[in-house]
């Protein structure tokens, strides 16, 4: 049954994975590119780690440690891009 539970978490976070991806074919804005593809990424790479976490639960340190990783750096990047790529702040650096 944990097999199952954790193969089913490891396909979720691909299925994240690539439908993060489908936004950046649209025409929409940079903006909404980046906060989609960081979203399902990040929920991805979380989910994926939780699987592993139910397969090898004698790892369980090393794996918190990474979901909590993935969910402070790809939220702190996400906003970073985004002030990086806003028309006031290259206003500031001309």
């Amino acid at each position: 049954m944990i097999d199952i539970l954790s193969y089913t978490c490891i396909g979720v976070g691909i299925i994240f994975w690539f439908w993060g991806t489908l936004p950046l074919l649209g025409d929409r804005s940079v903006l909404f590119k980046l906060h989609s593809l960081s979203v399902a990424d990040t929920l991805g790479s979380i989910s994926i780690v939780f699987g592993l976490l139910l397969k090898i639960p004698g790892e369980w340190p090393l794996l918190i440690l990474a979901i909590i990783s993935l969910s402070i750096w790809n939220t702190v990047l996400g906003y970073v891009l985004a002030y990086c790529s806003s028309p006031e702040s290259s206003q500031e650096q001309e």
